[in-house]
């Protein structure tokens, strides 16, 4: 595999890993504009200004392209203080009638731990990262496969999205997905070269500020922190900013083709490189452990191919000023 496509293969499945299973031979489905911004109600105005975007901590991974530190600079925007969430994707596919890419391919990745008894032996296991299974018949709307649902998990963000459906979500709501630098600067929440949105310290006080993994992965979740798989978008202590979730619960979907080598000559508005194999993912999610996908810092990164729909990825959008 390129060494540009995936950062970390036990972040999500990737369809580059199971490229033995037939791509549909189905156009991206068009949609059209609303015409107005989508749950406005829900976005957050951010002002914009210089901040201090990647990190050369200890414990970061240089190989991803979380270094060098430097000056970025993004304009004002609005930004979601949450994913998008089941319930709102229920509305865009209602109106639309679209159909997302993990349905035209007929499968999804889904962790194995969430798998129902019924379907694990009818899954294909990845060879390299045997806790994701691609599941026949898992999408958005039974993200772990037949006899799933999302009853119950309106407020949970939705998953088992591709990019290209992220961005046809975007293009119906009148918004768009953020940057990478946009993201970072609204994860931070005003603080500057912290490990985390809120500080340096996991669990201030003991208290969990996050969805991640506790226990020793992938075998034992102590669930800990409430969960197993994902969380309502508005759980846990929101950020400076006022953001939800930027680290752990599901990884989301930015704008940017990924590259190990950030251009550091981008000061004003980075958009990152003009092409690629793959595109950025920021946050984390509820798999994430220190042992070993420590990415739920706020400068971590990773990517997936424009295709790729799991059970821990989703997105949430931004309004230009």
């Amino acid at each position: 595999m390129d060494n540009e496509m995936k950062t970390c293969s036990c972040c999500t499945g990737s369809r580059t890993d199971l490229e033995s299973i037939a791509k549909p031979n189905e156009q991206i489905q068009e949609v059209e504009s609303s015409g107005q911004v989508k749950f406005k109600e829900k976005m957050i105005y951010l002002q914009g200004g210089e901040f201090l975007m990647g990190t050369e901590d200890n414990e970061g991974f240089p190989s991803d392209g979380e270094g060098p530190i430097r000056k970025v600079t993004v304009s004002p925007y609005y930004i979601d203080a949450y994913a998008v969430t089941n319930e709102e994707f229920s509305a865009f596919v209602k109106e639309t009638g679209y159909i997302t890419e993990s349905e035209k391919f007929g499968w999804s990745f889904v962790f194995e731990k969430l798998i129902p008894d019924s379907l694990i032996d009818q899954a294909k296991q990845l060879p390299q990262t045997p806790w994701w299974y691609a599941v026949d018949e898992a999408y958005w709307y039974q993200p772990e496969g037949p006899g799933s649902s999302i009853e119950g998990r309106m407020d949970h963000p939705v998953i088992q999205v591709s990019w290209n459906d992220a961005v046809a979500f975007c293009k119906w709501a009148s918004k768009r997905l953020p940057t990478e630098a946009e993201w970072e600067y609204a994860a931070r929440g005003g603080l500057e070269q912290k490990l985390f949105p809120w500080g340096d310290e996991l669990t201030p006080n003991g208290e969990h500020y996050c969805n991640i993994w506790q226990g020793e992965f992938p075998n034992l979740n102590t669930e800990e922190d409430g969960y197993l798989g994902t969380a309502p978008a508005k759980s846990f202590p929101e950020n400076g900013y006022g953001l939800f979730n930027v680290a752990g619960n599901v990884w989301e979907w930015c704008s940017d083709w990924f590259t190990r080598t950030p251009d550091t000559s981008q000061h004003v508005n980075p958009t990152g490189p003009d092409t690629g194999q793959s595109k950025v993912m920021r946050g984390g999610s509820y798999l994430c452990h220190r042992s070993y996908c420590n990415r739920y810092r706020v400068a971590a990164r990773s990517s997936n191919t424009i295709d790729s729909a799991t059970g821990n990825l989703g997105f949430r959008c931004v309004v230009d000023l």
